[in-house]
């Protein structure tokens, strides 16, 4: 963790600077939804409390887990939550059987609440086990690793459930593009809270530890 003298305030702002990058993240995503996909604004005033709530607990955890900020480890700590989502998806696709279709899904027009619940004990298994390689990997005090499984559950729990559910949705081939839309949205919306916090704070990511 940063031990500056100046460690608190900068800290606190890295932490709002995370914030505020997450709430720009979720307006970049609701723009090109609405552009690719379909009008999600009606969904805007709840995504932007999520962008902003997922892009404060990354930022604050990793300030606890990270004895040296940088621009570099800074994308390295967003890849691996990047890679997380990739992974969950691919967990749910081999642990279930499909028992419904996209078209089916897309016709509801609801929140597929049934499937997530079915998909609910491997969430949070695959929750529970990504905290625990994040701890193995940064080696955090126990407050680190404390901010590390809260950061997952909160990811998981705002942005992941609806991957978790993929392997309960039968892909017909003609609908593959569906699923590469939603992965290349989560890339959007991870890539542009990356880069607007390193264009936002790169002096409180170029600083050493001491």
């Amino acid at each position: 963790m940063i031990t500056d003298q100046n460690s608190t305030s900068g800290n606190g702002r890295f932490v709002g600077v995370g914030a505020s990058a997450g709430a720009f993240s979720a307006l970049t995503f609701t723009v090109v939804h609405q552009h690719i996909i379909s009008s999600i604004w009606f969904a805007f005033p709840a995504m932007v409390v999520a962008g902003a709530v997922c892009g404060l607990c990354l930022a604050w955890s990793y300030l606890l887990v990270t004895r040296t900020p940088s621009a570099s480890t800074w994308l390295r700590y967003n890849l691996g939550y990047l890679a997380m989502f990739l992974a969950l998806g691919a967990v749910s696709v081999a642990t279930f059987d499909p028992v419904t279709t996209i078209a089916a899904l897309l016709q509801t027009n609801q929140p597929p609440r049934e499937l997530i619940g079915r998909a609910l004990p491997m969430t949070g298994g695959f929750t529970v086990g990504t905290a625990m390689l994040l701890s193995v990997l940064y080696r955090p005090s126990w407050s680190g690793a404390l901010s590390l499984f809260v950061t997952t559950s909160v990811l998981v729990l705002l942005l992941g459930l609806n991957i978790s559910v993929l392997g309960l949705v039968g892909v017909p081939h003609a609908e593959f593009r569906v699923l590469a839309e939603t992965f290349g949205l989560l890339v959007v919306l991870g890539g542009v809270y990356t880069i607007t916090v390193i264009l936002l704070a790169p002096g409180l990511l170029s600083r050493r530890s001491a």
